[in-house]
């Protein structure tokens, strides 16, 4: 299977009045062509930061400290800013969290397509633009008619997250990113974006990258599952190997907290304490306060990222390069 992106040793930080936000830690992960790939983890865990990071779109406050991000044989993180325009949107493309937000509320949907391609300096005439903008909303299936012409304010949350992604999709792009792309939605509209967004996988064999705190969601949609905690990677596998057999005991917790129809209540339980500052994260491993299975080493030294004889990653001192420590 081709590697189409790979980061590498990711580290970034925000800088507050408080101190350094610690957001992204030594994050290394590799995408591959065609697939689709989940990070997964609770709020303020860092995986936004590790989106805004690969792409560059940081706040002001933001900082990348080190890492490569690697794609076609360039490294993204040093690319030249009119370099790196060519590759937004034509090559790679994010869809931002908060659809509400994410729209001017005084112009009209057409608008945002037109100052689309004109920012990426693309001479399409207005009628080529409406064509090729009808087209796009009709893949995310909206109506193009009562679509193009309408502001923001006249789309529900779920319509326009749909905009954003065939937004996303106007320049044809090798590989879409999406943060957070079911969150502030209905439990309907989640199910509706979650099939679109395989059914846009399977039409246009594009790879997918996605950020979501629900670990169910990545379960639908993901091949690969990116675990991260406190700004650290501490799992990565294949959807069903994470479900089936999960190696690192924060991703046991997720999985034992998913609750369902016809889940048994009595096995539903929530990880015990709270996420860790990442103003000032544990020594170690970042977990072990809520670890059930904490080892007087686990509390100095930071695990490193092994991979085990089934092929799956995992940063956790129970195990050892190619299997399970004990």
């Amino acid at each position: 299977m081709n590697c189409l992106l790979k980061v590498s040793n990711l580290k970034a930080i925000y800088l507050v009045r408080e101190g350094t936000i610690k957001a992204t830690d030594d994050v290394s992960f590799e995408i591959f062509e065609n697939t689709a790939a989940a990070i997964v983890g609770e709020s303020a865990s860092g995986k936004s930061t590790i989106i805004e990071a690969m792409t560059r779109t940081l706040p002001p406050n933001g900082r990348i400290l080190s890492g490569t991000v690697e794609y076609k044989g360039k490294n993204l993180l040093q690319v030249k800013e009119e370099e790196l325009r060519t590759i937004r949107w034509k090559e790679i493309a994010l869809v931002p969290q908060a659809a509400q937000q994410s729209l001017n509320p005084t112009m009209k949907i057409i608008d945002h397509f037109k100052d689309t391609i004109e920012a990426h300096k693309i001479n399409w005439s207005y009628e080529e633009l409406v064509k090729k903008a009808s087209e796009k909303i009709k893949m995310v299936r909206l109506n193009p008619e009562a679509v193009l012409f309408s502001y923001p304010m006249q789309l529900s949350g779920g319509m326009k997250q749909r905009v954003l992604i065939a937004l996303a999709l106007l320049l044809d792009p090798k590989i879409l990113i999406l943060d957070e792309p079911t969150s502030a939605l209905d439990v309907l509209t989640q199910a509706h974006i979650v099939q679109l967004l395989k059914e846009l996988k399977r039409k246009l064999n594009i790879t997918l990258i996605f950020v979501t705190h629900d670990i169910a969601v990545a379960a639908e949609l993901a091949d690969n599952i990116f675990v991260i905690y406190g700004g650290c990677l501490v799992e990565c596998s294949p959807t069903v190997e994470i479900f089936k057999n999960p190696k690192h005991p924060y991703t046991k917790g997720l999985i034992n907290s998913i609750m369902a129809i016809n889940a048994d209540m009595s096995k539903i339980k929530a990880i015990p304490g709270d996420p860790p500052s990442l103003l000032n994260p544990p020594s170690g491993c970042r977990f072990h306060p809520r670890c059930e299975h904490v080892m007087d080493i686990c509390k100095e030294v930071r695990p490193p990222l092994v991979q085990l004889s089934d092929g799956v990653k995992v940063a956790c001192h129970l195990y050892k390069e190619g299997g399970y420590r004990r």
